[in-house]
This record gives C-alpha cells, sequence and structure tokens, in this order.
C-alpha cells in the first residue's frame, strides 16, 4: 500500500488559533481524507509550538508557568481542530519528552558530524520571527515588516548550523526539476535567496541569559536549543525518528509539508540542509500558501480583525467554513474572508445547488419509485460528463488546486439541476412515460452518489449526510479501495431516505 505522510507548520501558542491557523490544518485533513479514499496509508501530522521567547513572554502576561500555559492553550487548538473535524493521526506538542529527546539527539548527531560548531553573533534580532534580520530587510520606519515592531540588537556567543556547506547541495535539489518547492515563485525566491552571500551558517542556539524557555543543548545546560531547530525536527518527532524505526520506514520521508509563504526559507533551506547533515532522505514536496486576510486587512490582534474559528464553527458548522476557505481562493495565493461572502456563497452553493438537487430528486423517488433506486440505466452523456468530472478532481486535489476541484464539482451539479429542468421527470411521469423519467432520476441519484464522494474531503459531514440519504449503510471513510467504487451505479432497488435538506440557509440579514 502507498504511503502519504503530510504535515501541517505547527503554531505558536502564544495566541488562541484562528482563521489563518485553521486554513493550513483544513488544506491538509482535505488531502489526507482524499488520499484514504484512494487507499493510502495516510499520516496526518499537526500540532503546536511550545517554546521560545514569544511563548515565555504570553505566559508571563498571563500570570502563569510556561508550561501550565502551554498546557492550556495546546488544549485550545486541539478543541478548535476538533471543531473543523480535522482527522490527524498525531497532534505533537514540542514540550513532549518524546521530542525533547529527539532534538537533543539529533542537535548531537549534526555537531559530530561537524556541522555545529561554536561561535559569536551581533545584529538586529525579530522576536516575533525568531530570527535575526539585516538592515535592508527592515521598513522605511526600521520595523520588522511582517510584524511591524523594531528588532533588538543581540550579540551573544552560541552554536551555529554550517549552511554554507550544503549550499550547492541545496541549489543541486531546487533545480533538480523534480517541484520540490511549490509554487513556482516560491521556489524561485528560495534560488534567489541561497545565491545571497548574506545568507551563511545560521545560530541554533541561544544563551540562557536571553531566552529560558527551551530545550537545553546536550551537555551545555547554559545554551537553549534554537526554536527553529527544535520545531523543524517536529516533522521527524512524529513519525518516530530515533523511537520507532518501523514507523519512520512507513512514512519518511514527508510526501507534503503544508507551510504558511512566510517560513518558505526555513522549510526550504535550513531543514534539508539539516536533513542532509543527518544523512536523511529530503522531503518530496514544499507548498508554500497564501495567506488569509479578514475583510481586506492582515490578521491582527490590534486591529481586532481575528476570526475564532470555534465561535464560526458554532453558529455557521465546520462544512460550511471548509467549503468557502477553499472555494473561494486559489491556495497559492492569498484569499479573504468576508462574513457576507461567506453567506452568500455557502447559501447560494450548499444549500441552493446541491441542497435543492438532492432534496428534490429524493422526493420525487419517493413519490414515483416508492422511495427505491429505480433498476435503469442513467442517461449517457451526462454519465459520462460525471466521469470527467472525477478525474478533473482528482488531476486538482494532487496539483493543491482545491478551487478548481470544487468549481467542477459544482459546476457537475448545475448541470444535473438544468438536466432536472429540462426533462420535467413528474411530467414524464403523469404521461406514463414510466421509463423515461426513472432514467432521470437514476440519473441524479447516480450523480449525487458522485458527488458526495468527490465533496467528501472538503466536507466530510455533508458528504456523509448525502450518502446516508442516498440509502447507504456504509460510511464513505470505510471506502478505501482505490477507485474502483467512484465508477459504481448506486443500487438498483436499494432504499432512499429522505431526511430534508441538508443544508439550511444562513440568514444573511444577521450578518453583524
Amino acid at each position: 500500500m502507498d504511503k502519504y505522510y503530510v504535515t501541517t507548520a505547527i503554531d505558536y501558542v502564544n495566541a488562541l488559533p484562528h482563521i489563518g491557523h485553521a486554513y493550513e490544518k483544513i488544506a491538509a485533513d482535505i488531502l489526507a481524507r482524499y488520499y484514504r479514499l484512494q487507499g493510502r496509508d495516510v499520516f496526518f501530522l499537526t500540532g503546536v509550538d511550545e517554546h521560545g521567547s514569544k511563548v515565555e513572554k504570553a505566559a508571563r502576561l498571563a500570570g502563569m508557568q510556561p508550561q501550565q500555559y502551554c498546557d492550556l492553550m495546546s488544549e485550545k487548538f486541539q478543541q478548535a481542530w476538533a471543531k473543523l473535524d480535522l482527522s490527524y493521526n498525531y497532534f505533537i506538542r514540542t514540550t513532549d519528552e518524546r521530542h525533547v529527546t529527539v532534538v537533543q539527539k539529533l542537535f548531537r548527531q549534526l555537531k559530530d558530524n561537524g556541522d555545529i560548531y561554536k561561535g559569536s553573533y551581533s545584529g538586529i534580532y525579530c522576536e516575533g520571527c525568531e530570527d535575526y534580520l539585516r538592515e535592508r530587510d527592515l521598513d522605511a520606519d526600521g520595523n520588522c515588516p511582517s510584524h511591524k515592531q523594531k528588532p533588538r540588537q543581540f550579540t551573544e556567543e552560541n552554536y551555529f548550523f554550517c549552511l554554507s556547506k550544503y549550499k550547492d547541495k541545496l541549489r543541486q535539489w531546487l533545480s533538480s526539476g523534480d517541484c520540490v518547492v511549490q509554487p513556482e515563485s516560491r521556489r524561485r525566491e528560495v534560488l534567489k535567496q541561497l545565491d545571497d552571500a548574506e545568507l551563511s551558517d545560521f545560530s541554533v542556539s541561544r544563551s540562557r541569559s536571553s531566552l529560558t524557555w527551551g530545550i537545553p543543548v546536550p551537555d551545555e545546560p547554559e545554551q537553549i536549543i534554537y526554536v527553529w531547530i527544535d520545531a523543524l525536527a517536529n516533522y521527524l518527532t512524529g513519525v518516530g525518528y530515533l523511537t520507532d524505526p518501523d514507523c519512520l520506514s512507513r512514512y519518511w520521508p514527508a510526501d507534503l509539508h503544508l507551510i504558511g509563504k512566510d517560513i518558505t526559507k526555513f522549510h526550504a533551506i535550513y531543514w534539508p540542509a539539516i536533513l542532509m547533515s543527518a544523512g536523511l532522505p529530503l522531503p518530496k514536496r514544499i507548498f508554500g500558501h497564501g495567506f488569509i486576510t479578514v475583510e481586506g486587512q492582515k490578521i491582527s490582534k490590534t486591529i481586532g480583525n481575528v476570526v475564532d474559528p470555534i465561535c464560526l464553527v458554532e453558529t455557521y458548522g465546520a462544512d460550511a467554513v471548509r467549503f468557502f476557505l477553499f472555494s473561494a481562493t486559489p491556495f497559492d495565493q492569498d484569499g479573504d474572508f468576508s462574513k457576507q461572502d461567506f453567506i452568500n456563497k455557502v447559501n447560494a452553493e450548499l444549500a441552493n445547488n446541491l441542497g435543492n438537487l438532492l432534496n428534490r430528486t429524493l422526493t420525487l423517488v419517493e413519490r414515483y419509485c416508492g422511495g427505491k433506486v429505480p433498476a435503469r440505466a442513467p442517461e449517457n452523456n451526462l454519465r459520462e460528463a460525471s466521469n470527467e468530472v472525477s478525474v478533473v478532481v482528482d488531476k486538482h486535489i494532487e496539483s493543491l488546486e482545491f478551487a478548481k476541484a470544487i468549481e467542477a464539482i459544482f459546476a457537475l451539479v448545475d448541470e444535473t439541476n438544468k438536466y432536472l429542468n429540462d426533462e420535467k421527470p413528474w411530467a414524464l411521469f403523469k404521461d406514463n412515460k414510466t421509463v423515461e423519467g426513472e432514467t432521470v432520476l437514476l440519473t441524479a441519484l447516480e450523480i449525487l452518489r458522485r458527488v458526495s464522494l468527490c465533496l467528501y474531503p472538503f466536507t466530510p459531514q455533508l458528504a456523509s449526510e448525502i450518502w446516508y440519504q442516498l440509502g447507504y449503510h456504509t460510511k464513505i471513510e470505510t471506502l478505501a479501495h482505490g477507485d474502483d467504487f467512484m465508477w459504481e451505479l448506486i443500487p438498483a432497488g436499494q432504499l432512499i431516505r429522505n431526511k430534508g435538506p441538508i443544508f439550511k440557509r444562513i440568514d444573511s440579514s444577521c450578518v453583524d
């Protein structure tokens, strides 16, 4: 069985989860669910980053000890992801003893290989980025452009990783033609960064005088392992590096690292160099996705436009949130969350188009076919169109073109609604054209079956409800036998279950 190992970036716990965090995690869940349906052995890893000065500061402001604060915040993230129906295999915390052991052993291994050495550094450091900056990186006001705060001057003795030793290998890897870093604009950006003479060996530790909340350097407790080597190692910890050889050999290397575009450098330069030093295979694909803004503005606690995914799900449902985020904007570009756009889109597509198609079809089957799937052959042209849509959806999901996949699905829904309107099966039955009427209804049922399978990775609860109302006793998630089931017909004689609308329209007058 082919495996598929997908990871997300792990989120700092210095603030509560917001819709920007959710965006990436839902994307990974879409892929995990899709590949499980294809019969692949999927491992989906996500989690939280609990070390570093930002977390330590947040704990202090909350009047809590760092570990107590991390325990609380980790639970908040897990609650949010449960609300969004994420199907991850493992939720990693960087304070886990298992992870601490891996990080310290990896650090020692890199040092023993001659790739970590002690040195002194003086420069400007952005706490938000957890990285050193250059003067030319700052905006006109001397602030970090990402975090809008002035970096501080920093001088101390710490450990460095010998990145310069791996620059040529990194260029070869990035230029191999395997599209390992995507989209292409991110790959070009990384190659340009590699050519910058100022990108050199980077610090992998901090003096305890400047940072106390982190994993100590082995045999030197006065040095704390830099948060980035700590955080990046989570991808190894999650699949058993140094603790479970069978699990590691089963899933490593990662098939896909999903990350925000702002941390591409760390994943496409620092991380592969560390893996090269450790003698480990490199990830097959790194994808730097766009950001989600809110009403056209960057998500910011200062502005006060943070959207709580838990509140959003409790108000509108997980499927509505998942559907909107991945139907509205291409994944490689920045997208915007507007409550009015959100309501308009989910009402139009989920309630009107899809919900209406299911409800009217099942009602007609009850009225004219005794609630049973007709024993007819589906209309050939529309069946061929649905076959084509399935292939197109597969192609788009594999390319991470989620919006195009959803667009193709709903084009088929629109076509089927038009087909019902044009063929008027209710009129066919009244004219005693039973064969023709049953053929139309069987075709609509078959399209709905196909739509539920295609939509399942995006809206699992909604797709499962369609599946149930079509009369199936098995659950969609149990159909992990390749894609043969996609091409089967809905069984003749199967009793449908018309339970009413699958998605209730949202009252747009309630938008605040």
